[in-house]
């Protein structure tokens, strides 16, 4: 039987990336090039998982005018889903790259208000779907009228069915969420300086981070950042930790690289491959996607270029009397 994934988007969106080169605040401008795909973090790991050949399965909430759009997007890319339709309207985020000044700007609705019901309803399909998977990815914010331990309520269930969890966010749903033990968490570099309450500017910050964030209940660990990432990594339970550097590539957007380098890990993870060999893989499709225009898309092949020149090294613990 293939693997299979789910990836959950509580908060999914309509996303639009505009290219406008030169882009300047309070200016008027004409977008060179336009791009609309369904969004959300969960939505872009699918649509990377996809393009990786992963089966994969896009669930959460979509609601209204938007919420249709996102699944007929998702049913035009061939993106297997099953939403829980919502009332209140999905939002729509739109991202404005700047080729020129190789910079991008997001603006991001809050997201719909979300109905108790509704809720129970995506709880359900979750113990349903979850029954057939691998792994079920938790990913992104949380709209509106959504506790903010959802995510911990719904990876403790998950983890009492035997179903493996990864978590993907930021802030309070994040920290609740990492207490909950889920198998894999793969906050970026800014998330997750805000969990463990310090920033990172060396290796030793990174390895203090890693354990400090494994402590708190992650199995698994991956800090995520435009140049690579920082891993701890069990085997036998035994912690192994990290770091893997990127190639140098021309970017085009950067938007969703960490998305697609967590679908690049777990799709390695899949494949049986080592912890190196999994991080060379993540961390080429993450760079292989900065070419694309539009979360989540990357092409295999320029990944797989790129495969050999990531380089990753095992670090050793930073010592307790640092």
């Amino acid at each position: 039987m293939d693997p299979l994934i789910i990836t959950v988007t509580p908060n999914a969106a309509i996303d639009r990336t505009l290219t406008v080169p030169n882009f300047q605040r309070g200016q008027r401008h004409r977008a060179s090039q336009g791009l609309t795909l369904a969004g959300g973090k969960g939505i872009n790991i699918a649509r990377a998982l996809k393009r990786l050949g992963v089966p994969v399965v896009a669930t959460g909430l979509a609601g209204g005018r938007s919420g249709t759009r996102i699944v007929e997007e998702l049913t035009g890319e061939a993106i297997l889903n099953d939403f829980v339709r919502i009332e209140d309207d999905s939002r729509t985020s739109t991202a404005i790259v700047d080729p020129a000044g190789n910079t991008y700007t997001e603006v991001n609705e809050w997201g719909p208000h979300v109905q108790p019901e509704e809720l129970e309803m995506l709880l359900g399909k979750l113990a349903y779907l979850s029954q057939g998977a691998d792994y079920v990815v938790f990913a992104g914010s949380l709209p509106r009228g959504i506790d903010e331990d959802f995510y911990a309520e719904a990876i403790r269930e998950l983890n009492r069915r035997g179903a493996k969890t990864v978590l993907d966010c930021e802030g309070e749903p994040l920290r609740l969420g990492t207490q909950a033990e889920p198998a894999l968490v793969s906050p970026n570099e800014r998330e997750a300086e805000g969990l463990v309450g310090q920033e990172f500017h060396d290796d030793d910050d990174f390895l203090v981070g890693l354990d400090a964030i494994a402590e708190l209940g992650a199995r698994n660990v991956l800090i995520t950042r435009e140049s690579g990432c920082w891993a701890l990594l069990r085997t036998e339970r035994e912690p192994h930790r990290y770091r893997a550097i990127a190639p140098r590539v021309e970017p085009i957007s950067a938007v969703g690289s960490g998305d697609v380098l967590l679908a690049g890990f777990i799709a390695a993870r899949l494949d049986g491959r080592s912890d190196e060999e999994a991080l060379r893989s993540a961390v080429a499709a993450g760079a292989a996607s900065i070419l694309e225009l539009g979360a989540g898309r990357i092409e295999p092949r320029e990944a797989g270029s790129l495969v050999a020149r990531v380089e990753v090294t095992e670090l050793e613990p930073v010592s307790s009397d640092r």
